[in-house]
């Protein structure tokens, strides 16, 4: 156990390398963070809380704030977006390991999204080994060698754009205390990023580039905004040199786009339309109401009205304030021996990015290197441009566009879908692989949750399949174990047993049987991973 600065502890192992990351002056930082800062992420959290139960007794209901309505109808705008960050007609994502890092950089992607978060388990040694990574793929020095096949992999010359996505406010870092209290894990992402990065990053010509996730509401944003103002003053940079991008992800925070905008003028460049987990809030924070109850998990497409309506006003609040309007995630991958259906996943892509250019969205992101070109070449043939900053939609002030369920049926194969996804997704991410292939798709958490989401709202509200066949708690654990029974009889008995499937399976099935609705799976599973 380390300790430095005063009141500061690293309960994590300090591997060769950790000290390079884990310095006085950058622990030093973080202290100073999380003692101005903290108490009022906790506030935050604890605010959803409140709001959560309000929404659920009736006593409030999702809308625009009428009080900020000289924000959303004044005519600020925010400052241009860098040279390297104009034209992100195409991002891939990815987890913070080395290989994939290497790989996602030399992609032909124009940015990479290095995360943290959802894509990735928040182990100790995924997260300091996660920074290391960057701080060398910043510095142009990152190299790996497989240890299996001998391979060795270097970085390229030009490569993407690298973002960081820092954790949640959500989300702790239980490895390093303040006074005996854990460190918010996004403030422990970021401080570390921007402490060993911002040079590196200004010599490439380039900055320290942020995804900031899961902001639900202006404060929120606003909180983000006094972080970053006192880590440019402490680290003596130019106000604006950090440059963020939101993930637009959470039904609250739609109503609060040009809030949102406004709190984060100084820094912000652009929004992101993350649909796998704007489908898991408006399903949490609409919980209570039986008349939002959405149909199986594949019916819910970018087509469903209300989707469709969140991404429309997305495009349209961004372009009007200057800010890039990033489309969702791709989550197809390619389909190795089956050229037929590996063919269906690429128009699928194709589809997809092309409806994206087509309704104004400025970029988007592909999951696998594989699909960088057809991504590529779906924007290239509707923009032209870096950007479509110029085409400026104009959209209403409709909360039951935003609020209102799509139409569809709730099926045996999508009860059994979401059971057997959430299992095999929480397994990978208990083994500390956060973003996993299922079924030629790559999932990362937003998947579980939506998964593990529909299965209690549909249990909570008594919802039938289309069969007639109500889903009750019954149900619900005869499905959680046929979906168990085939994983274990496809992956044999020795990698079930571990693989912490049934650790998996039994997260899955109290989170689904809960008389209450846990804010996010990550939370009651990292207790299972601080433990090994």
């Amino acid at each position: 156990m380390s300790v430095a600065p005063e009141g500061l502890v690293i309960h994590g192992p300090m591997k060769p390398g950790f000290e390079h990351i884990l310095t006085p002056d950058a622990l030093s930082l973080l202290a100073d963070v999380h003692h101005r800062f903290d108490g009022e992420r906790l506030a935050l959290l604890q605010e959803r809380l409140k709001r959560q139960a309000r929404l659920d007794a009736g006593e409030e209901t999702l809308d625009f704030p009428k009080e900020t309505q000289a924000i959303r109808k004044g005519d600020w705008t925010i400052p241009a977006a860098p040279a390297d960050l104009q034209d992100r007609r195409v991002e891939i994502t990815g987890p913070v390991d080395r290989k994939m890092v290497i790989n996602a950089l030399n992609s032909g992607a124009k940015c990479f999204m290095a995360d943290f978060e959802d894509a990735s388990t928040p182990s100790w040694e995924n997260m300091v080994e996660g920074q290391i990574n960057l701080r060398d793929a910043n510095a142009r020095t990152i190299g790996f060698t497989d240890e299996k096949s001998g391979k060795s992999y270097a970085l390229k010359q030009d490569p993407a754009v690298l973002i960081a996505r820092a954790r949640g406010l959500h989300l702790d870092e239980a490895h390093v205390t303040v006074d005996g209290a854990p460190v918010s894990g996004g403030f422990f992402d970021f401080v570390l990023y921007l402490f060993h990065n911002h040079a590196s990053t200004a010599k490439n010509g380039s900055g320290p580039y942020f995804y900031i996730p899961k902001l639900e509401t202006r404060f929120e944003a606003r909180l983000w905004s006094l972080v970053i103002r006192h880590c440019e003053e402490a680290l003596e940079l130019a106000r604006g040199t950090v440059r963020i991008t939101v993930l637009i992800e959470t039904l609250p925070a739609a109503f609060e786009l040009d809030e949102i905008l406004y709190e984060l003028r100084e820094n912000i460049t652009a929004f992101n339309a993350g649909r796998w987990d704007y489908i898991f809030s408006y399903i949490k924070r609409q919980k209570s109401d039986s008349g939002k109850v959405l149909p199986d998990r594949a019916q819910v497409t970018m087509a469903a009205p209300f989707m469709a309506a969140y991404a429309q006003r997305v495009i349209a609040v961004c372009h009007r304030r200057g800010a890039h309007a990033m489309g969702g995630m791709s989550a197809f991958i390619p389909v190795k021996g089956d050229d037929a259906a590996n063919e269906a996943a690429v128009e699928k892509v194709k589809a997809d990015k092309t409806r994206e250019a087509s309704i104004g969205h400025d970029g988007a992101w592909v999951a696998h290197p594989a699909l960088v070109p057809v991504a590529m070449a779906a924007f290239d043939a509707v923009m032209p441009g870096p950007n479509q900053l110029d085409k400026k939609p104009e959209t209403k002030e409709d909360r039951s566009a935003l609020t209102e369920p799509c139409e569809g049926t709730i099926t045996e194969a999508g009860l059994y879908g979401n059971a057997d996804v959430a299992i095999r997704y929480i397994a990978s991410w208990l083994q500390g692989r956060g973003a996993a292939p299922i079924h030629n798709l790559m999932e990362d958490a937003a998947t579980a949750e939506i998964s593990r989401a529909q299965l209690w709202q549909w249990r909570t509200h008594g919802a039938k399949t289309d069969d007639g066949q109500l889903i009750d708690a019954d149900r619900i654990k005869t499905v959680i174990a046929k979906a168990s029974d085939a994983i274990k009889q496809e992956v044999g008995d020795n990698a079930w047993a571990g693989g912490r499937f049934t650790e998996a399976a039994d997260i899955l099935t109290e989170l689904a049987l809960s008389d209450t609705f846990e804010e996010f799976l990550t939370l009651p599973a990292y207790q299972k991973i601080q433990s090994r």
